[in-house]
């Protein structure tokens, strides 16, 4: 089995425990890269098999730099990509190397994640709809994923300065190469979000616009226009309609009526997908925006950009 699984994380605990032990027969090798746990990740890690990398904290951490760290000692023809807080499904990583050698030009493989408890709150019900999406070509995937490992070295990996999309990033990368990306019609992993307070939420729908944001700085040009309009949008209902609003409602008498327009977006999208996402979509904008506007104003001083975490 010609595949080695490259796990990253940090002070993931007891998930990383079921991650490690979820590719057992699945994968030839494992790979564990640590970012500064305190955990006993490490030694839970050496203990299931896995040989481990610490990566150099004195550099601001991103999970790009993890995954490079692991592709650089990975020896076999494909790597399956994974985070620590998701376990796989059995028989998926096969399936995608079966679909690799039967697709010469296919180079990523994934499939459907999904959460372990989205009943458990909103939020993690929010990240399990977020996770779904069409089956066969697609262009981009997302943590986790099975890849020609040459192909990725031959790019130099994932951009390590990314805090946030380095995965849309390599995959817009791969396919400027005539490369494909192909998700199966099957479960691939499940993630364990762990998502139960509002201000989680928050700081990943901001992470979110950071990487909009950004993304559209690097690829925002045509053919790709990669995350334009979504940074568009996000600026949209979460900074500009807003100071426009407010600065009418203290302008004009009838001003304060146009605050409406957000309960009537709610409602929109609520037909389509449910009232917590609709309400979720809505608010989101407002987070989103944030961590657009943070990346801006960062690049614009050449500040240092730190990982927005969530958990």
């Amino acid at each position: 089995m010609s595949v080695t699984a490259i796990v990253i994380g940090r002070n993931e605990g007891a998930r990383l425990v079921v991650s490690l032990a979820s590719l057992k027969g699945e994968v030839a090798s494992v790979i564990y890269v640590d970012s500064g746990s305190s955990d006993g990740s490490v030694s839970a890690a050496k203990a299931a098999g896995a040989q481990v990398v610490a990566l150099d904290m004195g550099k601001p951490f991103t999970a790009a730099r993890a995954r490079n760290a692991g592709l650089t000692l990975a020896d076999t023809e494909f790597v399956f990509f994974l985070d620590g807080d998701c376990r796989a499904v059995p028989g998926f990583v096969a399936d995608a190397i079966a679909c690799l050698e039967a697709h010469p030009q296919v180079v990523v493989v994934c499939g459907r994640r999904r959460e372990i408890a989205p009943e458990a709150s909103v939020y993690n019900a929010l990240a399990d709809r977020e996770w779904d999406g069409p089956s066969g070509a697609v262009k981009a995937c997302g943590g986790d994923a099975v890849m020609r490992a040459a192909a990725v070295r031959a790019l130099d990996g994932y951009n390590p300065a990314l805090i946030a999309g380095e995965e849309p990033d390599l995959c817009l990368r791969l396919r400027a190469q005539g490369w494909g990306i192909w998700r199966l019609d099957r479960d691939m992993t499940l993630h364990d979000a762990d998502m139960h307070r509002f201000e989680q939420w928050w700081q990943r729908a901001m992470r979110a616009g950071h990487a909009f944001a950004e993304g559209a700085m690097l690829h925002g040009a045509a053919p790709e226009r990669h995350w334009v309009a979504e940074t568009r949008r996000a600026l949209l209902w979460g900074a500009v309609l807003p100071l426009a609003l407010l600065t009418l409602s203290f302008t004009v008498s009838w001003g304060w009526l146009l605050w409406l327009v957000y309960p009537a977006q709610v409602l929109r999208l609520s037909r389509r997908g449910g009232w917590a996402w609709g309400f979720f979509t809505v608010l989101g904008k407002f987070a989103e925006a944030r961590g657009a506007v943070g990346y801006y104003w960062r690049r614009l001083r050449g500040g240092e950009v730190r990982i927005i975490e969530y958990k």
